[in-house]
């Protein structure tokens, strides 16, 4: 079946709204169970505006399922039935209906003729060319395949207001660390060979208490040559000597050092480090957080859907990957032909044959 498009909203529904779709569901229920079935082989030849009207004497009573099954309009060998219209129609948001027509009758002409029937016909001479199973219309058509499969792979929870309460909870206790964080302390710090020198260093930036001043000291003493070249910015440290910054921890007894000083102020003597002696600067703070987990439960449900989600998808992938893939030549990867590196950032159209 071809997916047709519907013109999508981000206006909130109302119970008014409700009623008034539901209404107009119902009456265009009761146009297409007399609506004359509509068959379209060239968009040049046929028109929906000069199909009959709808009867406007009262039709008998049909089953629910018999009349969604009828068939409305036939392009070629695609058919659309009553309830795929109805379907389609009810995505659409109630006043948006007014611009296919003032009645049930002209909207569900309008649309059908607008909206169902150009995308059929124009997907059909698409197809009919072989546009489908050409790049880069058939690697489009395969991402919305893997979309819809995606969209229909469901992980244990329906959506995240449906994570219950205690899973929340479970995940509140198990990752208390993200929800409770200590007090970091910003620390600027040149490390030094000798004790000696680590005091001429304190002496002079004391004397230029400055980022530029301490930068240049560190990019000049500092042993330290992965944080040197940033005067030293070991970042906001923990308690237990672990950075924001990626990759830094140093060794916690500069934090408790530092604690003793404030913002803006320099550790009085050098802090042993290793086989080193340490020059830090207090440059900021960052107070301790506790979140409880009434703040917090929004974000973990979300987190807990996304998980559930994730591992429904990989599980599935996994399956059809067993199923369905029959042969890897991996080998033949190395003679794939690309466009240099350096070839900038568009793409290249034609790859040159040998």
């Amino acid at each position: 079946m071809v997916r047709l498009r519907t013109v999508s909203f981000t206006l909130c529904s109302s119970k008014l709204g409700s009623i008034a779709r539901a209404a107009f569901i119902a009456s265009f229920a009761g146009l297409l169970s007399g609506f004359a079935p509509v068959s379209a082989v060239a968009a040049d030849s046929r028109s929906l505006a000069n199909a009959p009207e709808a009867a406007s004497t009262p039709q008998p009573a049909v089953n629910p399922s018999e009349r969604r099954a009828r068939v409305v309009l036939t392009v070629d060998d695609t058919r659309i039935t009553v309830g795929e219209l109805e379907d389609y129609l009810a995505a659409i948001p109630t006043f948006q209906l007014s611009v296919f027509g003032s009645t049930p009758s002209s909207i569900a002409r309008g649309y059908l003729e607008s909206v169902v029937l150009r995308e059929l016909l124009l997907a059909k001479g698409a197809k009919k060319k072989n546009l489908d199973t050409a790049l880069p219309t058939s690697h489009l058509v395969a991402r919305a395949l893997s979309s819809a499969t995606l969209r229909h792979t469901s992980g244990v929870y329906a959506s995240p207001a449906a994570v219950p309460e205690a899973d929340v909870a479970r995940y509140f206790d198990e990752h208390r660390a993200n929800f409770e964080t200590p007090e970091r302390i910003l620390l600027w710090r040149i490390l030094c060979k000798t004790r000696e020198e680590a005091l001429g260093v304190l002496a002079a930036a004391r004397r230029d208490p400055t980022p530029q001043g301490f930068m240049d000291l560190a990019r000049e003493h500092s042993l330290d040559k992965a944080t040197y070249l940033r005067g030293g910015n070991l970042g906001f440290v923990a308690p237990d000597g672990t950075s924001n910054e990626a990759g830094v921890r140093v060794d916690p007894r500069l934090v408790s050092e530092a604690k003793a000083v404030k913002d803006g102020d320099f550790v009085p003597s050098p802090v042993p480090e290793a086989d080193a002696f340490a020059v830090v600067w207090r440059r900021g703070t960052v107070a301790a957080r506790s979140e409880s987990m009434q703040n917090a439960q929004e974000s973990i449900r979300t987190t807990l859907y996304r998980q559930s989600k994730e591992t429904a998808e990989a599980k599935r992938i996994a399956e059809l990957r067993v199923a369905l893939v029959k042969d890897v030549n991996a080998a033949l990867v190395s003679t794939f032909e690309l466009p240099p590196l350096d070839a900038g950032l568009g793409p290249v159209r034609n790859l040159p044959r040998r």
